[in-house]
């Protein structure tokens, strides 16, 4: 089954392929999707997610590999620049990792990359956390704690919820193990694409730790924080990220 996929601006000479996070789907990238019309955009949703949510199986890998796809098929010569949000951000540390020359530029935000294996203590939390959080994920009481805790504005609550209630509990399991247990490929260090790498003020300090090793991995690699936002700072703050964004992609 294949990925739903938004795209415009077909005419266009340069292809933004736009990854969300987890737990919600394209429609997070509206504010760029309107910013960035003089580009070719692709704004995939994720396997488990919005209308990709039939695609089941998640991991970081096999997501990867079928954005590495899309992108040899669809983008403009088979080369694309990236940006990421959490999730989103992780696959694109795993495109860069097994296939960098189909990326421009990247732009990541918000991802936990882990430079350890996890023990088995840790293993185990996690279990419990995710037993306790599957069966409520539903309720209105904690839709709105993210709905606080990531700043979403009121417009876009019912998106929040409407994105929450389509993941199967199966896959949202997969889905944040594979979040939290993200690893550092290997390989990454031989990935020599400009890549910015962002946090939000904000952000939880295991991905600001995330985002030094990042930046310490990275060979063509630059960083910064985006002031007085958090986890979701595209949405809190669109014109802060857009710009940015096209700062960026101007830069080489």
């Amino acid at each position: 089954m294949s990925l739903y996929i938004k795209e415009t601006g077909k005419s266009n000479n340069e292809t933004i392929v736009f990854l969300h996070g987890e737990g919600i789907a394209g429609w997070v990238w509206d504010e760029q999707l309107k910013a960035f019309s003089d580009y070719h955009c692709i704004i995939p949703d994720l396997p488990g997610h919005g209308k990709s949510a039939e695609v089941k199986s998640f991991s970081v890998q096999s997501a990867a590999d079928m954005i590495i796809d899309i992108i040899k098929n669809r983008a403009k010569n088979g080369k694309a620049h990236l940006v990421g949000l959490s999730l989103g951000a992780q696959i694109i540390v795993q495109i860069l990792n097994t296939a960098p020359e189909v990326v421009n530029h990247a732009l990541i935000s918000g991802a936990i990359v882990r430079n350890f294996q996890p023990t088995e203590s840790f293993l185990k939390l996690l279990d419990n956390l995710i037993a306790l959080y599957l069966p409520d994920k539903d309720k209105t009481i904690r839709i709105m704690s993210y709905v606080r805790s990531y700043n979403i504005p009121k417009n876009l609550r019912s998106k929040f919820k409407e994105s929450t209630y389509v993941i199967e509990p199966y896959s949202l399991d997969k889905i944040l193990r594979e979040t939290i247990l993200f690893k550092m490929p290997d390989n990454l260090e031989h990935a020599d694409v400009p890549v910015l790498v962002m946090t939000g003020e904000k952000d939880y300090r295991i991905i600001n730790e995330s985002a030094l090793n990042l930046l310490n991995t990275l060979p063509n690699s630059k960083g910064a924080m985006a002031l007085k936002v958090g986890h979701l700072w595209n949405i809190e703050n669109p014109d802060l990220f857009n710009n940015v964004l096209r700062s960026w992609l101007k830069r080489y």
